[in-house]
């Protein structure tokens, strides 16, 4: 295996460049080493290491299993994702990565702990396909929940209703979801019988994602873009529910150029400081509160609520405001526990320092 060199005036390896490395790049990537590391991304984590892509040679690339212990720290939100860009440490005395590149866009999603933390889902992103089955009625308020953490993301979003060969009426599915996802394009695909993959492929390119629950075929779809069985794909369940498929992040390259990210299903998506994105995902509600006569307007009973307004002559859907209300509630309660949680993560630093001022100034004295 041939690493390539690394040094300030150097243009980086390109076979990196199929995975997303731009000259954009070379700058960050010689800030954050030393000189005696090599640039690569994570195409896979795994607990206390992870699989990072590097260049092998002029043409050609190798993954190396590296420590991921030099990076390790405590809030989560900081930890080695796939997608990252990493400056990668290969010696005799082992590999590890050495520092993270700061991320482009991240897709971030509210942790299951109770600390109020978030945990990114991908890193690099520029595309995250949303994907939805249409052998089941779809939950819109699940996929306005995705759409605020994708608009939140700094990607772009991209609906993908799968299964379309088990539907009754696509076209009709489609115009539903259509009316939750504004500004975001939302395709009718199979994998199985092919509908809609060639535009789907046309939509991706750089760094893509793929998310959503379980059983929503997307390991089915990796595997048509990738052209090959890079994924396990298992049946969904009698009740209708999705198995859990893909049980790790991986990242591959795509025919076509780009790479595709697989994601585990997920069950929870909790919001996690997405003001903006849920602002994007109900853009026609936050239009119309412009026109309302209090600008602390909640849009529940007060006098000249355009909002309201809309509802009562047909052009909102009462769905959409209750969602609304719901998601921002939930992001503005996330929002206060996690500044809750820093101030108590800074109360308890400053109580440390004192102790160890303390301690200090005792060991000055005796």
């Amino acid at each position: 295996m041939r690493h390539s060199s690394v040094s300030a005036d150097s243009v980086y390896p390109r076979p990196l460049e199929a995975y997303g490395w731009s000259t954009e790049l070379d700058d960050i990537f010689t800030s954050v080493t030393d000189g005696s590391s090599v640039p690569g991304r994570v195409v896979r984590v795994d607990r206390g290491r992870c699989d990072v892509v590097i260049a092998d040679g002029d043409s050609a690339v190798s993954v190396v299993h590296a420590d991921t212990g030099p990076v390790a720290d405590p809030d989560p939100m900081r930890l080695p994702c796939t997608g990252d860009w990493a400056a990668v440490s290969i010696s005799a005395a082992g590999t590890y990565v050495q520092a993270l590149l700061p991320r482009r866009t991240a897709m971030v999603r509210s942790s299951a702990s109770q600390r109020s933390e978030g945990q990114v889902l991908a890193a690099n992103v520029d595309t995250i396909a949303i994907a939805v089955s249409l052998d089941a009625e779809p939950d819109l308020g699940r996929i306005e929940r995705f759409l605020a953490l994708a608009w939140e993301s700094g990607a772009q979003p991209l609906m993908v209703l799968t299964k379309s060969d088990l539907a009754e009426d696509a076209d009709a599915v489609r115009e539903t979801v259509e009316q939750a996802a504004p500004g975001v394009d939302v395709l009718v695909v199979s994998a199985t019988t092919g509908e809609g993959m060639d535009i789907l492929g046309a939509c991706l390119s750089g760094t893509n994602v793929l998310v959503g629950q379980s059983g929503a075929g997307k390991s089915t779809i990796a595997n048509a873009l990738l052209g090959r069985s890079a994924m396990d794909v298992q049946k969904t369940r009698g009740d209708g529910k999705g198995r859990h498929t893909t049980t790790t992040r991986e990242l591959m390259p795509l025919p076509g150029g780009g790479v595709l990210i697989d994601t585990p299903g997920v069950r929870g998506v909790g919001m996690y400081d997405a003001s903006d994105g849920l602002q994007q995902v109900f853009s026609e509600i936050e239009a119309l509160a412009e026109d309302c006569r209090f600008r602390d307007c909640e849009h529940f009973a007060e006098p000249g609520c355009a909002v309201v307004e809309a509802i009562e002559d047909g052009m909102l859907p009462q769905r959409r405001l209750d969602s609304y209300r719901k998601l921002v509630r939930e992001n503005e309660w996330i929002a206060s526990r996690s500044d809750a949680r820093l101030r108590q993560d800074r109360l308890k630093d400053l109580k440390a320092q004192g102790k160890q001022g303390m301690a200090n100034m005792i060991a000055k004295r005796g």
